[in-house]
């Protein structure tokens, strides 16, 4: 029986809706090292603010990608960590950001060429000409 590995309802949309989210890739990539703290993991990224940072360690903690661990102190303190199934994202991240850096200029161009098609038509004489 012939098996479709992208329809809507399969198991490789779930992963390609896990790492769809804007910062999943760049979160997952930065624990890469080992544990961090929230604090330090911002300041590696940048550009994240607290709020979003929160919602994809959670999302990736729900996932089943990275694990949280509080530790009691004053202040406490909260590090997260790639789980070992994690883990298993860094080479499809690794790979898709060579994919990027050989062929992020062409898609830069099509991207211009396309916004140049896409200019609205002005009339002559209209404002804009």
């Amino acid at each position: 029986m012939a098996h479709d590995a992208f329809l809507a309802d399969c198991r490789a949309r779930q992963g390609f809706d896990l790492i769809a989210n804007t910062w999943t890739a760049v979160v997952v990539w930065s624990l890469r090292h080992g544990p961090s703290r929230p604090g330090e993991l911002r300041a590696r990224i940048g550009g994240i603010s607290a709020k979003v940072l929160t919602e994809t360690l959670r999302r990736l903690e729900y996932n089943g990608l990275v694990e949280r661990t509080s530790y009691a102190g004053a202040p406490p303190r909260v590090e997260y960590a790639l789980t070992a199934l994690g883990r298993t994202l860094l080479a499809p991240i690794e790979a898709l950001g060579a994919w990027a850096f050989e062929h992020g200029d062409a898609v830069l161009e099509a991207q211009d060429r396309s916004a140049e098609r896409a200019r609205p038509f002005v009339p002559p004489g209209r404002p804009g000409d």
